[in-house]
Protein backbone atom coordinates (compact mmCIF):
# COMPACT_ATOMS: atom_id res chain seq x y z
CA UNK A 1 0.00 0.00 0.00
CA UNK A 2 2.72 2.41 1.11
CA UNK A 3 6.63 2.04 1.05
CA UNK A 4 9.34 4.51 1.15
CA UNK A 5 12.94 3.37 0.09
CA UNK A 6 16.25 4.40 0.60
CA UNK A 7 14.36 8.48 1.69
CA UNK A 8 16.51 11.14 2.74
CA UNK A 9 14.79 14.61 2.71
CA UNK A 10 16.88 17.99 3.34
CA UNK A 11 15.68 21.78 3.29
CA UNK A 12 17.78 24.45 1.54
CA UNK A 13 18.99 25.42 4.92
CA UNK A 14 20.87 21.65 4.75
CA UNK A 15 18.89 20.53 7.66
CA UNK A 16 18.54 16.93 7.12
CA UNK A 17 14.58 15.84 8.15
CA UNK A 18 14.56 12.44 7.27
CA UNK A 19 17.48 10.09 6.58
CA UNK A 20 17.15 6.75 4.50
CA UNK A 21 13.98 6.01 5.61
CA UNK A 22 12.67 2.58 4.42
CA UNK A 23 9.22 1.88 5.88
CA UNK A 24 6.54 -0.70 4.09
CA UNK A 25 3.03 -0.21 5.51
CA UNK A 26 0.84 -2.92 4.49
CA UNK A 27 -3.10 -2.06 3.29
CA UNK A 28 -5.83 -1.95 6.16
CA UNK A 29 -3.32 -1.22 8.70
CA UNK A 30 -3.14 1.10 11.94
CA UNK A 31 0.26 2.96 12.52
CA UNK A 32 1.62 5.43 15.37
CA UNK A 33 4.29 7.52 14.02
CA UNK A 34 6.01 8.62 17.22
CA UNK A 35 9.22 10.58 18.05
CA UNK A 36 9.94 14.26 19.60
CA UNK A 37 9.77 17.13 18.04
CA UNK A 38 11.47 17.61 15.13
CA UNK A 39 12.37 14.06 14.51
CA UNK A 40 10.46 14.18 11.01
CA UNK A 41 6.80 12.76 11.92
CA UNK A 42 5.01 15.40 9.90
CA UNK A 43 7.84 15.63 6.84
CA UNK A 44 7.50 11.75 6.50
CA UNK A 45 2.85 12.17 6.19
CA UNK A 46 4.03 15.22 3.78
CA UNK A 47 5.35 13.00 1.38
CA UNK A 48 2.94 11.10 0.70
CA UNK A 49 0.38 13.02 -0.17
CA UNK A 50 3.06 15.39 -2.15
CA UNK A 51 3.11 18.56 -0.47
CA UNK A 52 7.16 18.24 -0.05
CA UNK A 53 9.37 15.52 -2.30
CA UNK A 54 12.20 13.71 -1.37
CA UNK A 55 15.50 14.95 -1.79
CA UNK A 56 16.59 11.00 -2.28
CA UNK A 57 14.30 7.77 -2.66
CA UNK A 58 11.14 6.78 -3.83
CA UNK A 59 7.93 6.60 -2.05
CA UNK A 60 5.49 4.52 -3.16
CA UNK A 61 1.75 4.55 -2.77
CA UNK A 62 -0.51 2.10 -3.87
CA UNK A 63 1.73 1.19 -6.34
CA UNK A 64 2.32 4.78 -7.68
CA UNK A 65 5.85 6.77 -7.30
CA UNK A 66 4.69 9.91 -6.09
CA UNK A 67 8.01 11.56 -6.65
CA UNK A 68 7.21 11.00 -10.38
CA UNK A 69 3.85 12.90 -10.49
CA UNK A 70 3.39 16.30 -12.61
CA UNK A 71 1.24 18.89 -11.30
CA UNK A 72 -1.57 17.65 -13.08
CA UNK A 73 -1.72 14.25 -11.57
CA UNK A 74 -1.30 15.55 -7.97
CA UNK A 75 -5.10 16.31 -6.87
CA UNK A 76 -6.20 12.52 -8.13
CA UNK A 77 -3.10 11.42 -5.44
CA UNK A 78 -5.05 13.22 -3.09
CA UNK A 79 -8.61 12.22 -3.58
CA UNK A 80 -7.04 8.82 -1.98
CA UNK A 81 -5.74 9.81 0.93
CA UNK A 82 -7.20 11.45 3.24
CA UNK A 83 -5.72 14.09 6.11
CA UNK A 84 -6.43 15.17 9.39
CA UNK A 85 -4.62 18.04 10.89
CA UNK A 86 -3.94 19.34 14.39
CA UNK A 87 -4.96 22.87 13.83
CA UNK A 88 -8.60 22.02 11.74
CA UNK A 89 -7.61 23.99 8.71
CA UNK A 90 -11.32 24.24 8.31
CA UNK A 91 -12.98 27.04 6.22
CA UNK A 92 -14.19 29.12 8.87
CA UNK A 93 -16.76 31.33 7.32
CA UNK A 94 -18.68 28.00 5.93
CA UNK A 95 -20.54 25.71 7.95
CA UNK A 96 -19.68 22.28 8.67
CA UNK A 97 -21.93 20.57 6.32
CA UNK A 98 -20.08 23.09 3.93
CA UNK A 99 -16.69 22.54 4.85
CA UNK A 100 -17.44 19.05 4.09
CA UNK A 101 -19.31 19.28 0.94
CA UNK A 102 -16.28 21.38 -0.52
CA UNK A 103 -14.21 18.26 -0.54
CA UNK A 104 -16.48 16.85 -2.86
CA UNK A 105 -17.13 20.11 -5.26
CA UNK A 106 -13.77 20.41 -6.01
CA UNK A 107 -14.16 16.86 -7.90
CA UNK A 108 -17.00 17.51 -9.75
CA UNK A 109 -18.98 15.57 -8.03
CA UNK A 110 -23.22 15.76 -8.68
CA UNK A 111 -24.77 18.19 -6.12
CA UNK A 112 -26.91 15.07 -5.17
CA UNK A 113 -24.22 12.86 -4.49
CA UNK A 114 -22.49 15.74 -2.58
CA UNK A 115 -25.52 15.78 -0.09
CA UNK A 116 -25.54 12.27 0.05
CA UNK A 117 -22.07 11.20 1.19
CA UNK A 118 -20.91 14.76 2.94
CA UNK A 119 -24.42 13.85 5.25
CA UNK A 120 -23.61 10.14 5.68
CA UNK A 121 -19.69 11.24 6.51
CA UNK A 122 -20.68 13.50 9.42
CA UNK A 123 -23.23 10.86 10.38
CA UNK A 124 -20.21 8.58 11.08
CA UNK A 125 -18.52 11.02 13.00
CA UNK A 126 -21.45 11.93 15.13
CA UNK A 127 -21.76 15.36 13.57
CA UNK A 128 -24.78 15.11 11.84
CA UNK A 129 -27.07 17.43 14.42
CA UNK A 130 -24.15 20.11 13.97
CA UNK A 131 -23.84 20.60 10.27
CA UNK A 132 -25.83 23.89 9.84
CA UNK A 133 -22.83 25.20 12.84
CA UNK A 134 -19.86 27.27 12.14
CA UNK A 135 -15.91 26.41 12.99
CA UNK A 136 -16.30 29.05 16.03
CA UNK A 137 -19.28 27.32 17.74
CA UNK A 138 -17.40 24.24 17.86
CA UNK A 139 -15.53 22.38 20.75
CA UNK A 140 -12.53 21.39 20.01
CA UNK A 141 -13.26 17.66 19.53
CA UNK A 142 -16.20 18.66 17.48
CA UNK A 143 -13.91 20.75 15.09
CA UNK A 144 -11.68 17.38 14.75
CA UNK A 145 -14.74 15.53 14.09
CA UNK A 146 -15.71 17.79 11.12
CA UNK A 147 -11.76 17.66 9.32
CA UNK A 148 -12.20 13.82 9.85
CA UNK A 149 -15.79 13.89 8.36
CA UNK A 150 -13.99 15.65 5.11
CA UNK A 151 -11.00 13.63 5.25
CA UNK A 152 -13.26 10.71 4.70
CA UNK A 153 -15.91 12.00 2.25
CA UNK A 154 -14.46 10.56 -0.49
CA UNK A 155 -14.20 7.09 1.30
CA UNK A 156 -10.17 7.16 0.45
CA UNK A 157 -8.04 3.93 1.15
CA UNK A 158 -5.43 5.95 3.21
CA UNK A 159 -5.76 8.14 5.98
CA UNK A 160 -3.34 10.02 7.64
CA UNK A 161 -3.99 12.26 10.72
CA UNK A 162 -1.09 14.78 11.96
CA UNK A 163 -0.78 14.86 15.75
CA UNK A 164 -4.81 14.42 15.84
CA UNK A 165 -5.30 15.06 19.39
CA UNK A 166 -2.79 17.53 20.53
CA UNK A 167 -5.37 20.21 21.22
CA UNK A 168 -7.48 18.25 22.84
CA UNK A 169 -8.00 17.20 26.34
CA UNK A 170 -7.85 13.46 27.12
CA UNK A 171 -11.14 12.37 27.14
CA UNK A 172 -11.79 13.86 23.77
CA UNK A 173 -8.03 12.74 22.47
CA UNK A 174 -9.61 9.03 23.53
CA UNK A 175 -12.57 9.94 21.62
CA UNK A 176 -10.85 10.96 18.62
CA UNK A 177 -8.43 7.91 18.27
CA UNK A 178 -11.42 5.67 18.65
CA UNK A 179 -13.21 6.87 16.16
CA UNK A 180 -9.98 7.03 13.87
CA UNK A 181 -9.70 2.99 14.86
CA UNK A 182 -13.45 2.69 13.83
CA UNK A 183 -12.56 4.26 10.59
CA UNK A 184 -9.79 1.61 10.46
CA UNK A 185 -12.12 -0.93 10.60
CA UNK A 186 -14.06 0.13 8.18
CA UNK A 187 -10.83 -1.21 5.91
CA UNK A 188 -8.92 2.08 5.74
CA UNK A 189 -5.44 2.61 6.26
CA UNK A 190 -4.70 4.87 8.90
CA UNK A 191 -1.38 6.49 10.39
CA UNK A 192 -1.34 8.41 13.39
CA UNK A 193 1.51 10.78 14.22
CA UNK A 194 1.83 11.75 18.04
CA UNK A 195 2.86 12.68 20.96
CA UNK A 196 0.24 11.30 22.88
CA UNK A 197 2.12 8.59 25.51
CA UNK A 198 -1.03 7.36 26.50
CA UNK A 199 -2.93 6.36 23.87
CA UNK A 200 -0.24 5.02 22.40
CA UNK A 201 0.15 2.06 24.96
CA UNK A 202 -3.12 1.46 25.32
CA UNK A 203 -3.74 1.12 21.74
CA UNK A 204 -1.14 -1.58 21.55
CA UNK A 205 -0.93 -1.12 17.28
CA UNK A 206 2.18 -1.17 15.26
CA UNK A 207 4.96 1.47 16.32
CA UNK A 208 7.13 3.34 14.47
CA UNK A 209 9.69 5.74 16.25
CA UNK A 210 11.75 8.03 14.92
CA UNK A 211 14.80 10.01 16.31
CA UNK A 212 16.78 12.69 14.55
CA UNK A 213 14.66 11.78 10.96
CA UNK A 214 15.68 7.72 11.35
CA UNK A 215 13.27 5.03 11.73
CA UNK A 216 15.15 3.76 15.07
CA UNK A 217 12.20 1.92 15.92
CA UNK A 218 9.01 -0.84 14.12
CA UNK A 219 7.10 -2.93 16.57
CA UNK A 220 4.00 -4.68 16.36
CA UNK A 221 2.13 -3.90 19.13
CA UNK A 222 4.26 -1.69 20.27
CA UNK A 223 4.65 1.11 23.08
CA UNK A 224 5.40 4.75 22.89
CA UNK A 225 8.57 4.06 24.17
CA UNK A 226 10.72 0.52 24.24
Amino acid sequence: MIELINVTKTYANGVDVLLNVNLHIGKEEFIFIVGPSGAGKTSLMKLLYREERPTVGQVIVDRVNVVELNADQIPYLRRNIGVVFQDYKLLPKRTVFENVAFALRVTGAPRSTIRRKAMQSLELVGMLRRANAFPEQLSGGEKQRACIARAIVNNPPILLADEPTGNLDPTTSWDIIQLLDKINRRHTTVLVATHNKNIVDDMKRRVVALESGRVVRDQQLGGYNV
